[in-house]
């Protein structure tokens, strides 16, 4: 019986290391969104989260970074707890390093962030979709949250994953499809 109870909960994790990271139903109805590309981020050996990145088009077809001129959405699944609040400090921190905006506009950048970023628990999607010209709007599991309409920001703020000198570039080149 322990036997067979170890091989259920083995095979439940099996499947949710598999399971797709999968857009807010608010988001699936973009015409053309179709999936980039995905992975795992892991700090030190610790899984933190699974990443999933969607969009219209790339920018040079395949293989790239997603075009800046059209919509795209990045979820992302956590693995376990963390505060809003980290979250959104942790974001700024790598906004801060990649050298985008002024030290007010970063301060500007982590008020609106804390004040949207809601504490996940392990298992949970916040997704960030990003508007050309306009910002970015976020979503916790299947429910919109709020954005920050602010290119500057939402520029900034997906470049943690999509710029070339982000922190985690193997992540990266998953999420634009480089394997």
């Amino acid at each position: 019986m322990r036997e067979g109870l170890l091989a259920l909960v083995l095979a439940c994790f099996a499947m949710l290391a598999h399971a797709r990271v999968e857009l807010p139903s608010a988001l699936r109805g973009a015409p053309d969104m179709q999936l980039l590309g995905s992975g795992k981020m892991t700090w030190y050996g610790l899984h933190v989260y699974e990443a999933a990145l969607w969009s219209r088009s790339t920018a040079a077809g395949t293989q790239s970074a997603p075009d800046p001129n059209q919509p795209f959405a990045l979820a992302l699944r956590y693995s376990r707890d963390f505060k809003g609040a980290r979250i959104a400090e942790r974001s700024l921190q790598e906004i801060e390093r990649l050298g985008f905006g002024t030290g007010p506009q970063r301060l500007q950048w982590l008020v609106a962030m804390r004040q949207l970023f809601p504490d996940v628990r392990a298992g949970e999607t916040l997704t960030g979709a990003y508007r050309p010209g306009a910002g970015a709007e976020f979503f916790h599991q299947d429910v919109r949250i709020g954005g920050i309409d602010d290119d500057a920001f939402a520029r900034a703020f997906f470049a943690i994953w999509l710029d070339p000198r982000t922190s985690a570039p193997r992540l990266r080149e998953q999420l634009i499809g480089i394997r």
